[in-house]
């Protein structure tokens, strides 16, 4: 069981989106427990929502009347600002657009998305329900979308859904969304205060296209906790948003695309099978191409380096041209070169290899508590594909299961939840920086 935390989320319902904090689940005096940012009156449990990021932390700085007033690490969390409490794109829940998802193709991207939307569901409901085990079900729509065994498919990943079975399967996930998730939704909304515990009218909440993470003047905050030592995610809440429907990442990046455009241009990606990647690197951030062979990562360069671009348009460019590299033998390649498709890396496909040295040296400062292990598998799994491809042996050693980063790696594995300590992160922030030391030396930024 994962040691206490709570992660800032989104939710978007009714073309409205609203913001709040969950405490996954943990273990206290033997109970495990968990929550969401509410209250429970007259035996009707609600989930606050707030229509910015800074009124959410408002909120928690000046109120202690709610389900999280005692969880143990509410003292660090009442003190984080807006951009702190801003969640990441891993914990955005779009009620609203299942259908569009369910009615892609079942790429990786609308497998996850729809996974960790009824995953949100499921806990809400979980947390929402104050019936007594003799008493009527309170979320009997829920409990039926959730036990339908199409819907289970979605937690077996993309592979669930691949061949002439996954087409029926995945279509029979569509299914179930067009019988069941109207009613879902609304067993779930009459349990959503829009109002954030009354310090917010609905009138304040633009439409969801419209909506942007950036606190209005007034609601600001003064900055308190760099969100790095504080994130439970441990993922890109960091970086400054960048206006409306715009999805940035970590500083340094220049990649500035729709959530839409992301998508679109995915579908080409993953069907020539060359994927694009940003890297965030101390020399800079940079987007390249990457593929595998034989399970063996490869990139766009030569002789073990790795060519960064700074933008898309510099990559497609590039793309283009007559320069050799090692992806020319690729069968693809040559759709590759004449798309007009631009490289947009996906969130997946996106590593912040600065980012996590911060967030390791603020909790060896003693900033411990919020940052879970599963901060380190996705810039660890960047990586391990740069250092294969560039022959880093050394690199390799240092994420060996025996070493230190393989042990903690193996722990987000198995408890992805449990925060780092002080003690551990002083450890690996060392062998964290050596590693991406090496790893830089391969990246080779062109114009």
């Amino acid at each position: 069981m994962a040691r206490p935390s709570i992660v800032p989320i989104a939710l978007t319902l009714d073309d409205r989106t609203g913001y709040t904090l969950w405490a996954p689940p943990w273990e206290e005096d033997g109970e495990e427990w968990q929550a969401f940012l509410g209250t429970t009156e007259d035996d009707t449990a609600t989930v606050h929502l707030f229509p910015t990021p800074a009124k959410l932390a408002a909120f928690c700085r000046t109120r202690t009347d709610h389900d999280l007033a005692d969880h143990p690490v509410w003292p660090v969390v009442s003190g984080l600002g807006a951009a702190d409490l801003t969640p990441d794109d891993d914990h955005r829940y779009d009620l609203d657009g299942v259908y569009d998802i369910a009615a892609e193709n079942p790429d990786r991207w609308a497998v996850e998305e729809l996974a960790a939307t009824v995953d949100i569901v499921s806990r809400l409901a979980e947390c929402l329900d104050t019936t007594d085990e003799d008493d009527e079900e309170e979320f009997e729509a829920v409990a039926e979308f959730a036990a339908k065994p199409e819907i289970g498919s979605l937690g077996l990943g993309v592979e669930a859904f691949a061949g002439r079975s996954g087409e029926d399967a995945w279509i029979g996930v569509g299914s179930v969304f067009d019988e069941l998730w109207e009613d879902v939704v609304e067993e779930l909304s009459d349990h959503f205060d829009w109002t954030g515990g009354g310090t917010a009218t609905v009138e304040e909440y633009p439409s969801a296209s419209e909506a942007t993470d950036e606190p209005a003047e007034d609601d600001e905050l003064p900055e308190q906790v760099d969100v790095a030592a504080a994130e439970p995610a441990g993922a890109t809440a960091a970086s400054a948003p960048g206006g409306p429907g715009v999805s940035t990442i970590a500083r340094g990046s220049r990649v500035t695309a729709s959530p839409a455009e992301v998508a679109a241009a995915a579908e080409f990606w993953e069907a020539v099978g060359i994927l694009p990647v940003e890297i965030v690197a101390p020399g800079g951030a940079g987007v390249t191409l990457r593929c595998y062979v034989d399970d063996v990562a490869r990139f766009l360069g030569r002789d073990g380096e790795v060519f960064l671009f700074d933008t898309p348009a510099d990559l497609a460019r590039f793309c283009a041209s007559d320069e050799r590299h090692d992806l020319l033998e690729i069968a693809s390649w040559p759709e590759v070169a004449d798309t007009d498709t631009p490289p947009l890396p996906t969130e997946q496909d996106r590593y912040d290899l600065t980012e996590l040295s911060e967030v390791l040296a603020e909790v060896a400062d003693g900033a411990a508590g919020l940052v879970p292990h599963r901060a380190l598998v996705q810039p660890a799994e960047g990586v391990r594909d740069l250092a294969e491809y560039a022959g880093l042996a050394r690199v390799e050693e240092l994420l060996a299961p025996a070493a230190p980063l393989g042990r903690a790696l193996t722990r987000a594995d198995r408890q992805p939840e449990e925060p780092i300590d002080a003690a551990e992160a002083a450890r690996l922030r060392t062998d964290w920086d050596e590693v991406v030391a090496a790893v830089g030396g391969a990246l080779v930024h062109r114009g």
